[in-house]
């Protein structure tokens, strides 16, 4: 399959995911069973949900702090009397160098110092002591439609990765001529170092009427379930309404089981909380969102922070409380962060308002991050790091008392495409120009 080139091209992804543009690539010729909304291979089931598994341990204490650069747009979880922090400085320190438009990483956490580096254009390279390993983790190249915002996009690696041998990638593809997302299992080899690209178990597939908003995030949560972003499907605006409907896969975050119960497609957990109600998909876990690039759990926590990326105004953090039981509405495209959008004057009753948003003068592509729970830079415990990939500001957003604060901790000048987590909680940068970077404070 040949793939776009992306020299230039590539340097407008996510940078012109507010835009309304579309896009398409070669066909692939592999043929696969298509449902017109949602191909699950075989009919989903329910499986009951296992027990959240957060540990918890006592923040550092942070001092005295300024007042944040931007107004919260509503005030939630945090109860607690509010206190004066001081935000850290943080520099990035360059890890590796000379990769093909890096997306995403991931850290198998087996004690060999790997790190696994998404290349959009279809690789998964390894990093080791700082250097790209000549011969590639994985190489799909021959199925991914790449590049502008598609392509290969997300990785996760399930617990206990190393015993079970196996990972999952969210890529974009098309067969039988339309755009497609898959969300694949693949094996490792008897190579712990090379995965074998025809161990592909296919395990959701669902249509991408556009070629932007292909969301493109996977990440497992506490309660071992995998979360999938999936987007509204691109274009402009929304114009099929795709993130309020209930009966349509885009525009929502998926929570299916794909380690138990069907051993090549996945399961519905029964407490989704659209299990068994009409005209709803029991996959959806929370809707009205726009294109949520990049989302992640507190591994302290278990809370989820989802980083949604704005149309013409505001782009947006949501968030969700370890505890919840799902279903949140968060609000596209009602609203643009907490701003009607359509229609305006707009309805908000129901909605769960963004605990952050920004304006055009801070970026216009929010890339999420992680909250950092490591252990080497005390300062920073407890604050979540995000970016975005337009201006290259790096910024940390943490609660206090009954409200969220937000600092604007570097100017990086870098696109920012996505971060990464090793196994000791040390936050990673991931430019999409080829570079990785560690987050430490000077």
């Amino acid at each position: 399959m040949q793939i776009k080139f992306f020299g230039l091209v590539t340097l407008v992804f996510l940078i012109t995911a507010a835009l309304a543009v579309s896009g398409c690539a070669a066909a692939e010729a592999q043929e696969i069973i298509h449902l017109p909304v949602v191909d699950r291979g075989n009919a989903a089931t329910t499986t009951p949900t296992p027990s959240p598994t957060a540990t918890t341990t006592t923040p550092a204490t942070e001092p005295p702090t300024a007042t944040p650069t931007t107004t919260p747009t509503t005030t939630v979880t945090p109860t607690a009397t509010p206190v004066t922090l001081i935000w850290p400085t943080i520099v990035l320190t360059t890890t590796a160098s000379g990769l093909n438009s890096p997306v995403d990483l991931a850290d198998p956490n087996d004690g060999s110092g790997r790190l696994f580096v998404v290349e959009q254009a279809g690789l998964v390279r390894i990093v080791r002591n700082g250097q790209v390993q000549p011969t590639p983790f994985l190489d799909i190249t021959d199925r991914v439609t790449c590049c502008w915002e598609e392509g290969l996009l997300g990785i996760a690696l399930p617990s206990n990765y190393t015993q079970k041998g196996y990972f999952y990638l969210n890529y974009t593809t098309e067969a039988l001529g339309k755009l497609q997302t898959r969300i694949s299992r693949f094996r490792l080899t008897t190579d712990t170092d090379i995965a074998d690209p025809d161990s592909e178990q296919i395990v959701l597939v669902y249509d991408q009427p556009h070629g932007n908003h292909n969301g493109g995030g996977l990440a497992f949560g506490p309660d071992g379930f995998l979360y999938i972003g999936s987007g509204d499907g691109g274009s402009g605006g929304d114009p099929d309404n795709r993130g309020q409907n209930l009966g349509d896969i885009l525009g929502k975050m998926l929570r299916i089981d794909v380690e138990t119960g069907s051993p090549l497609t996945y399961t519905v957990p029964i407490t989704n909380p659209f299990v068994g109600q009409a005209r709803k998909l029991p996959e959806i876990w929370a809707y009205g969102l726009r294109n949520p690039w990049r989302y992640s759990f507190d591994r302290q926590t278990g809370d989820l922070f989802i980083a949604d990326v704005g149309q013409n105004a505001y782009e947006e953090i949501d968030f969700q409380l370890a505890s919840s039981a799902g279903g949140e509405n968060y609000g596209w495209r009602i609203t643009e962060g907490s701003h009607c959008y359509d229609p305006d004057p707009c309805d908000k009753t129901g909605l769960t308002l963004p605990i952050w948003e920004y304006g055009r003068n801070d970026g216009r592509a929010v890339t999420g991050g992680f909250v950092y729970r490591g252990a080497a830079w005390p300062a920073l415990q407890g604050v979540y790091l995000y970016a975005d990939y337009a201006s290259g500001r790096i910024w940390g957003l943490r609660p206090n008392g009954s409200r969220w604060e937000n600092r604007l901790l570097l100017e990086t000048g870098r696109n920012i495409s996505s971060f990464g987590q090793d196994g000791a909680g040390e936050i990673y940068v991931v430019d999409h120009a080829g570079e990785i970077l560690r987050v430490t404070v000077p």
